[in-house]
């Protein structure tokens, strides 16, 4: 004779099965900063004044993000299941801006550029995407042996949380090293537009 799945089984079946389907789709807010002048120089000149700041230093663009879960954590027995989890997670760019109408050929450089750098942070937004399906993947279904009260996996599922940030940082800083390297693609587009 088979054994009928027990209550807290079902009720783990029925959570994990819409959270399997869960997209990571971020939220983008998109924030500017005025650059001014005439030329392609001068307005590379006002970025370094006015630039966001990236480690104490003054960047093109930048790129942060806010990533919050809600998760459900059942009990199963004596163990502890994270049966779902929902991610929110807003992706913000910051770009440069001119203030005003610019002559025409510096006006096409600067739309060349301007994509350029808009397409490079787009990268580092789908980093974060796919850091957060990463933690998703890994925490989602986690077991924590006995702990009827689901306080110990808060802790346990620290562990693939930080080894998924570790990764993501690595992989941004290799994308930021070989796209400003000389000959790379977004040290080419300011050359362009300083010429």
């Amino acid at each position: 004779m088979r054994a009928l799945p027990s209550l807290p089984a079902i009720a783990l079946l029925l959570l994990a099965a819409p959270a399997a389907a869960a997209e990571i789709r971020a939220r983008v807010v998109v924030k500017t900063y005025p650059v001014s002048g005439e030329t392609g120089a001068a307005l590379y000149a006002a970025i370094g004044g006015g630039g966001p700041l990236v480690g104490g230093r003054r960047a093109i663009a930048r790129t942060d993000f806010d990533l919050r879960w809600g998760r459900d954590y059942v009990r199963d027995g004596r163990d502890c299941v994270l049966a779902a989890a929902r991610p929110f997670l807003t992706v913000t760019y910051t770009l440069p801006e001119p203030s005003g109408p610019l002559p025409p050929e510096t006006a096409a450089r600067w739309a060349r550029f301007a994509a350029a750098i808009r397409s490079h942070e787009e990268v580092h937004g789908r980093y974060v995407e796919e850091m957060a399906r990463e933690i998703y993947d890994a925490t989602v279904g986690f077991r924590q042996e006995n702990d009827p009260g689901c306080t110990a996996i808060r802790e346990a599922i620290q562990a693939p949380l930080k080894a998924a940030y570790a990764r993501y940082r690595e992989r941004n800083a290799a994308f930021e090293a070989s796209e400003m390297a000389p000959g790379g693609p977004i040290r080419r587009r300011v050359l362009e537009l300083v010429r």
